[in-house]
């Protein structure tokens, strides 16, 4: 049985209380406080009478949103329960007075963020809140910030119920809609019968073979074996200091021409320039360290050989719930599958600098590649799960905080509305969504909405002092892939 929760939510037929998931609890570990961060950037100032009144018909009616988390039991044995109470949105949403002629209001906004996430959420609520900015800053009229318990739900179901909220700025009436990978459609010939039969029996052994690889890997990882100590690795205790959230919006149509004319994905694509934008930062950042050390540069290359640098990836394991089943949830209390089925996958990067940008791109799609032919994320969870039920949450969660205080940093991604969407009335100019709790100095998400890419960070400032820096880097480096890509277009034409 995997570890997870299995709760189905709903809002007339459920129990007034429901036990924690193994990975709930996990959540609530000492040391793994795990928190999400969404913030929405909106094109009008907000306003939190309207919001009050939208939430109360929407997010309150959520099981989940309107549950606290309850512990009794003994010393020995302690029982946490989600139990239903009272909502007081007044205890939720929070809208400081704010200097409409702040100065520095973007760096105003990063603080306030980080500043809120120096206290924990109130255990005698529901596990969630929401700050009201209604501040300008570069890139929207006012700021919205939830924070989230991660024990409530995983990212992508969160980040649906949330989007469940919103409508259409065309069609305030009509749901928001994200695109659906679609599966490739092939023709089976039986002229073809044997060469399909071997290569079922080629892709059956490479798939147990890279399953088997990456699980020795992963019990390494947990035993011994660490990423190299780069300038941008934490040290131990890193999940408890306070961080910083920086974003940068980029052009989607950017990353899409880079996917197409490589034929990779947007996820080879995302995960390329993100290796490309640290092998940037690490450069200079190395660059800086040897200047002081008093050595002189050897070549425009700082970075040391072989790195072993790896990202670990959050994995839902269960299909999340779509936009349109948790709004039919909110409004008629139909019944859905809710709460974390987790997996772990640790994806080497390569860190380096290349001759040709593109290179950064075909290597993350390599490395994609191999683990989509793995069961690491269903193996991992499985172990986890057994040693949950055999020693209990303690050792699960000092297991998992080993294995990703072990690799570099963490990385994600969601796939976002198409057209432009509205939060109760007030049109999104962006979503930024993020963790922190996590063991590691550095978090990487990227949002798609609209047209756009938006690329957060979520930073230990004592480590990464310079989080804009890194996203220069990364932006750069899109502008330099894209540029690649497009000569490649281009000569293709030429020779045709």
């Amino acid at each position: 049985m995997m570890m997870g929760d299995h709760v189905k939510a709903s809002r007339s037929s459920h129990r007034d209380e429901e036990p924690l998931s193994p990975v709930a609890r996990l959540f609530h570990a000492p040391r793994s406080n795990v928190y999400i961060i969404a913030i929405m950037g909106c094109k009008t100032r907000i306003n939190p009478d309207v919001v009050k009144a939208g939430l109360d018909q929407t997010l309150v009616k959520h099981p989940r949103f309107s549950s606290k988390m309850v512990v009794d039991g003994n010393k020995y044995r302690k029982n946490k329960k989600w139990t239903q109470t009272k909502v007081n949105l007044e205890d939720h949403i929070i809208v400081p007075e704010l200097d409409p002629n702040i100065d520095f209001p973007d760096r105003f906004v990063e603080d306030y963020v980080s500043n809120v996430t120096r206290t924990p959420l109130d255990l005698s609520k529901p596990l969630w809140e929401l700050h009201i900015l209604n501040i300008k800053t570069s890139d929207a009229e006012a700021v919205g910030v939830f924070r989230i318990h991660h024990s409530m739900g995983d990212g992508a179901s969160l980040v649906s119920l949330l989007l469940a909220c919103t409508r259409k700025t065309s069609d305030p009436e009509a749901l928001p809609s994200v695109p659906v990978k679609k599966r490739a459609s092939s023709t089976f010939n039986s002229r073809d019968g044997l060469w399909w039969f071997f290569l079922a029996i080629w892709l059956s052994l490479r798939l147990i073979w890279n399953t088997l690889v990456d699980v020795l890997l992963f019990v390494a990882t947990i035993l011994f074996l660490n990423d190299m100590k780069t300038p941008i690795k934490g040290a131990p205790g890193v999940e408890l200091n306070v961080k910083k959230f920086v974003h940068r919006t980029v052009s989607m149509d950017d990353i899409k021409l880079v996917k197409n004319a490589m034929n990779t994905t947007v996820n080879d694509v995302v995960v390329g320039i993100t290796q490309a934008g640290l092998s940037r930062y690490l450069n200079r950042r190395y660059s800086g360290e040897e200047q002081k050390d008093g050595r002189v540069k050897q070549s425009n290359s700082n970075i040391p050989k072989g790195i072993r640098f790896r990202t670990a990836i959050l994995v839902n394991l269960r299909k999340s719930a779509g936009i349109q089943d948790m709004a039919d949830m909110m409004a008629k209390g139909s019944k859905i599958r809710w709460g974390n089925v987790i997996g772990y996958m640790f994806l080497p990067f390569s860190i380096a600098l290349q001759d040709d940008p593109l290179d950064y791109v075909r290597k993350a799609k390599a490395s994609i590649d191999g683990k989509k032919l793995s069961l690491e994320p269903i193996f991992t969870n499985m172990c986890l799960g057994l040693v949950f039920r055999t020693f209990g949450t303690k050792v699960a969660a000092a297991i998992i905080r080993r294995a990703l205080f072990n690799i570099t940093m963490a990385i994600s991604g969601v796939i976002g509305p198409q057209e432009e969407i509205s939060f109760f009335g007030h049109p999104i100019a962006y979503l930024a969504p993020t963790i922190y709790g996590f063991p590691n100095s550095l978090v990487v998400h990227f949002q798609s909405y609209v047209n756009k890419m938006t690329i957060s960070l979520s930073v230990d400032p004592s480590v990464i002092p310079d989080p804009h820096e890194l996203c220069n880097d990364i932006e750069e480096s899109l502008k330099l892939v894209r540029d690649a890509a497009l000569n490649k277009v281009l000569v293709k034409l030429d020779v045709v």
